[in-house]
């Protein structure tokens, strides 16, 4: 029988609360709310990349915020057979880091490329994305590398690897993210190579991410 670590030993972007919500937590729809903290989120992301370009912060806020909630979901799901109850969730947003998260005591769905995709890209990525003004292009090429990154992260832990591959890569094929580029055949952690950019290299001090769609860094023109 495998013995799998907990949730929080696989690193800060998989760890999540427990027990009684925290005070000052909220639902993640608030997350993208009018009055949320989308925005000062992004505005500190500007101030450590050194960019004035908010683009360029909103999709690095972005990609590392799908990252959390892909960890989070993709991790629960290999460990425990179950999707969490991302509904019921309740989150407090940091300037900087992981956001913290709070989970329900009880599961949610069985898990599934279809449980996965309704909890995390429907109902959280999507109306995120939507409010950052971000193209739906790049928006896609971050969820789909973000998930990707989260598979390759799970497949470090004896017995996560495989269902962290296979549920990645039914994901990838979804319509939503099956035009975001192109993974790696079956057989190890999925590699992928975007159709898109996340416009790092754009920043003061940025470059290339590994699976960018770019070999070498355009020109930037301001």
């Amino acid at each position: 029988m495998d013995h799998h670590p907990p949730l929080d030993a696989l690193g800060p972007y998989f760890a999540v609360r427990t027990g009684e919500p925290p005070a000052g937590f909220r639902p993640l729809a608030g997350l993208w709310a009018p009055d949320g903290p989308l925005g000062a989120r992004i505005a500190e992301v500007a101030r450590v990349l050194g960019t004035d370009e908010r683009r360029v912060a909103a999709s690095t806020a972005h990609l590392g915020l799908a990252a959390r909630l892909w960890s989070v979901a993709l991790g629960t799901a290999v460990l425990t057979g179950r999707v969490p109850d991302l509904d019921g969730a309740r989150f407090a947003l940091p300037p900087q880091g992981p956001f913290d998260l709070w989970l329900p005591a009880e599961p949610g769905p069985p898990a599934s490329a279809a449980a996965l995709h309704t909890a995390v890209v429907d109902r959280l990525l999507l109306p995120l994305g939507a409010a950052t003004g971000l193209a739906p292009g790049l928006l896609a090429g971050n969820a789909a590398s973000a998930l990707v990154g989260t598979a390759r992260q799970l497949a470090r832990f004896p017995g996560l690897g495989a269902p962290a591959a296979a549920l990645a890569r039914d994901l990838l094929s979804s319509p939503a993210l099956s035009g975001a580029g192109t993974v790696t055949p079956p057989g190890g952690p999925p590699a992928f190579r975007r159709t898109s950019c996340c416009l790092y290299y754009r920043a003061p001090s940025g470059g290339l991410c590994g699976d960018c769609v770019f070999t070498r860094p355009p020109a930037v023109h301001r």
